[in-house]
């Protein structure tokens, strides 16, 4: 079992050989742009596993991304193309956090905690469904367990989640500020967001801890939904009352 293959959508193909490509930047027809966008989704995933990979067995700070770009067989300033930093090789899955975190919310019919949990709950089903697959399940815990010991125990790391954290919570400032016809100024959306944020703080901890008593990928996701829903109705009555409400006159 490869450790850098931590790609947590079941099903999801593998990386195909071929020579180094550029992100192409020019349009193309309809017709040709899926073809386009699906090596660029390939490569990109390859780079990540790639990287994770020589992270997990030297660590974060041994490994340079130019070791990672002759790896793959491309340039270095190839994975710069995909990934700004290096920190972002590891934790590439954010930037699609962000985006559906963005889109979601912006969402007037579904009430914000509902838009999380629908975002979180697919995120939890792609890991637990890449589990299922695996041959070796306890191995397969063991690489996960050790993905999170290396973003804990890394400094830069941590940093970065950090900063993609606040930045999260920036979008979802700014949407439900919008949805309350508020200001991103305002502390209503401030707190409404990050206490939104905070359910994935909770999903990180519930998988981690029930990681440690092994159960099967199903009975995984039934555990740690339930802590996210629990979670989840502690603040859902203010959240759904914040959405709904708009500030005083006057103000």
């Amino acid at each position: 079992m490869s450790t850098g293959a931590l790609d947590w959508t079941a099903g999801h193909p593998g990386p195909e050989p071929g020579p180094e490509r550029e992100p192409e930047r020019e349009p193309e027809p309809a017709s040709a742009e899926g073809l386009r966008e699906r090596k660029k989704r390939l490569m990109r995933k390859q780079l990540s596993d790639t990287a994770t990979a020589m992270f997990l067995e030297r660590g974060f700070d041994a490994v340079r991304v130019a070791e990672v770009a002759e790896a793959c067989g491309v340039s270095e300033k190839t994975v710069f193309n995909y990934f700004p930093v290096k920190e972002a090789l590891v934790m590439d899955r954010l930037e699609a956090t962000l985006a559906a975190l963005r889109a979601g919310l912006a969402d007037a019919a579904v009430p914000p905690v509902q838009a999380a949990l629908l975002i979180l709950d697919r995120e939890l089903a792609g890991l637990t469904g890449w589990l299922a697959g695996q041959e070796d399940a306890g191995q397969v815990r063991q690489a996960v367990r050790r993905f999170g010991d290396l973003i804990r125990s890394t400094p830069a790391l941590r940093a970065y989640q950090a900063d993609m954290m606040e930045r999260s919570v920036v979008i979802a400032t700014e949407v439900l500020a919008a949805r309350a016809a508020m200001t991103p100024d305002d502390p209503e959306p401030q707190i409404a967001a990050r206490a939104l944020l905070g359910l994935w703080r909770v999903q990180a901890d519930s998988l981690r801890k029930y990681l440690e008593q092994a159960p099967a990928p199903a009975r995984l996701q039934e555990l740690v939904t339930a802590d996210v829903r629990r979670a989840a109705q502690l603040i859902d009555t203010g959240l759904r009352a914040f959405a709904t409400t708009p500030p005083l006159a006057g103000r």
